[in-house]
């Protein structure tokens, strides 16, 4: 690995260090209470050595012991080393709550910030990577943090104390192992700085590896009836792959740290038994004093080797923080409107408008559109042709590019996202419902409904047939799987028509309906869109032949517009794809 590679992996791992910082700053009270904790506890367990040594020296000679100062030495030590232990227990308490709550908040962040993200970036990440971001990524982050407090703190504060200690004792002896500390340290930060770029790419092959696993068994049925097993099992086998050499290269490194630092605090702690052994006829040192230096020697050295097992762990902790922290700073959705749309008539201008998803790849362009209040618009065209985009710029889920959208003059970026989408009533092909009663999955656009309008509404779009036969009705719990697709489009209809919004998205809303159904459906759309603009997207065509007006989209753009005979009059795109759709029911 070059130098500027590492420098930039050790600047992103200061920048990512300090974001945390920040987080942890709202917990300032307990974090200083956690450094005078481990400081009490840290300097009582380096004055237990000098009682040690002092003990030892009450033994003047043979058969000449001095036991009653021996015995005080003794109890002393016992002392010191239980309120040790208590306030080592109390920090350990605090750097755990400290811990939980600074991920805590970084968790509820992260949740907040994915509601005003735009679209287009959850529709670039797969679901599976940002579930291992909030979840796998912050737990790992927490194991990093608690170990970091509960052995940085006691590390720094052991490493002072005992040099101080240590400086008391005797002078000499104490240089000769601060002369000789620097090389633990740099062969520590040699290893870690390596260590980091290794637990990075470990870390984003492991979302890679959740966002297969989510996608492969949320699909099971699809990945069975296609035969793709094994495709997908070679998929997982390739990043697993991956993910087995960055982890085994991320923990060889990091096991490198520990034997290091070890083997280099051995010799340092020789030393000081060599010269200390030489200063003890010449009465500079005594056996207790060198007692006293060897133990000092062993625990200044040991919070280096714990330091550099926590600078390991802290690595992962941040490589797995990076990601956090990039989808925290992901820019969120442009700025929103306080304008409301209030009343609204449902007189919909669209001014050559033009769109992309990506900067060199055009999609719609110079799209123009005036729909009257209360008219029902048909878009029709083949698959990729821009119908649902056009949806999508409609209730601006995605901006557009150029030109401009209006509803009853105004245009739709000056007016707030909440107000003009729940001007909007969406039955789409793709259901959704969430874990909850059948009543609070039906009033979700109207909170305050009673249940005989809830039931009203299921009676009109034909749902209450399927409501009735469950096991409590409206109190029902449903979960993603509890009902058929088609059942599930049919609660969708009934949240619209419990609304009664005064415009309406139908985008293939009875795809999934039987035909019977259907054209009961059909009956009840028919009377919700009295008097309401609707954008009605269908492939089959039989569908919108009572539309006021049908577009016929391809390549983004409108080449046919006018009523059903209109159109069929012409000749053109719109009469050969409904001959077409109607020569392959008669074949």
């Amino acid at each position: 690995m070059s130098k500027r590679t590492n420098d930039t992996a050790n600047a992103s791992s200061m920048e990512t260090l300090w974001k945390v910082l920040r987080f942890i700053g709202k917990y300032r009270f307990l974090l200083i209470l956690s450094i005078i904790l481990a400081a009490i506890s840290v300097i009582l367990q380096l004055y237990v050595p000098v009682l040690f040594g002092n003990a030892i020296d009450q033994v003047v000679a043979e058969h000449e012991v001095n036991f009653r100062m021996m015995w005080y030495y003794l109890t002393r030590i016992l002392i010191m080393v239980l309120i040790s232990s208590i306030t080592t227990w109390i920090m350990n308490i605090i750097n755990n709550r400290m811990t939980f709550r600074t991920v805590q908040d970084i968790r509820a962040k992260a949740i907040r910030h994915i509601q005003v993200l735009p679209l287009s970036y959850l529709d670039s990440h797969s679901t599976g990577d940002i579930i291992s971001r909030i979840i796998a990524d912050t737990d790992i982050l927490s194991d990093g943090l608690l170990l970091g407090f509960t052995q940085l703190f006691s590390g720094i504060v052991t490493i002072i104390g005992t040099l101080i200690f240590m400086f008391s004792k005797n002078i000499w002896i104490t240089l000769m192992v601060i002369i000789l500390t620097p090389v633990s340290f740099f062969v520590a930060k040699f290893i870690s700085s390596r260590s980091f770029h290794m637990f990075r790419k470990q870390s984003d092959a492991r979302g890679r590896q959740t966002a297969l696993i989510e996608e492969m068994i949320g699909n099971q049925k699809i990945v069975q009836a296609f035969g793709y097993e094994d495709k997908s099992s070679a998929r997982f086998a390739k990043i697993n792959n991956e993910l087995k050499e960055c982890s085994q290269k991320a923990v060889f490194y990091s096991s490198l740290t520990n034997p290091s630092t070890r083997f280099v605090n051995n010799v340092i702690y020789a030393g000081v038994a060599l010269v200390g052994a030489f200063m003890i006829p010449g009465g500079a040192l005594t056996i207790g004093g060198l007692s006293v230096l060897l133990s000092y020697a062993n625990q200044y050295m040991k919070p280096f080797n714990d330091i550099s097992s926590v600078i390991t762990e802290l690595q992962n902790a941040l490589a797995c923080a990076t990601r956090i922290f990039a989808l925290l700073e992901e820019a969120p959705e442009s700025a929103d409107s306080k304008e409301t749309l209030a009343d609204a008539k449902g007189e919909v201008n669209i001014d050559n408008v033009s769109f992309r998803y990506v900067p060199d790849k055009k999609l719609i362009e110079n799209f123009n559109l005036h729909a009257e209040p209360g008219k029902r618009i048909a878009i029709v065209g083949p698959t990729g042709c821009g119908k649902t985009t056009f949806i999508n710029l409609l209730m601006r889920f995605y901006d557009v590019t150029g030109g401009t959208i209006s509803i009853d003059g105004h245009p739709i970026n000056e007016i707030s996202r909440h107000s003009l989408r729940s001007s909007f009533g969406m039955v789409l092909q793709d259901t959704w419902i969430k874990n909850g009663t059948v009543r609070e999955n039906i009033n979700i656009g109207k909170p305050d409904a009673t249940d005989e309008e809830i039931i009203e509404a299921a009676k009109r779009s034909h749902s209450w047939e399927f409501i009735r036969r469950l096991p409590s009705g409206l109190d029902s719990q449903l979960k993603e799987d509890s009902l058929s697709q088609g059942e599930k489009q049919l609660l969708c209809i009934t949240r619209v028509m419990l609304c009664l919004p005064p415009m309406l998205i139908l985008d293939e809303a009875t795809s999934s309906i039987d035909t019977r159904t259907e054209l009961m459906v059909q009956e009840a759309f028919d009377r919700l869109m009295e008097g309401r603009t609707s954008f009605i997207v269908a492939h089959r065509l039989s569908t919108i032949r009572n539309a006021d007006e049908i577009l016929v989209m391809k390549d983004g753009s409108i080449i046919e517009q006018g009523s059903h005979d209109e159109l069929m009059a012409k000749g053109g795109f719109y009469q050969n794809l409904y001959n077409s759709q109607f020569v392959k029911v008669a074949e």
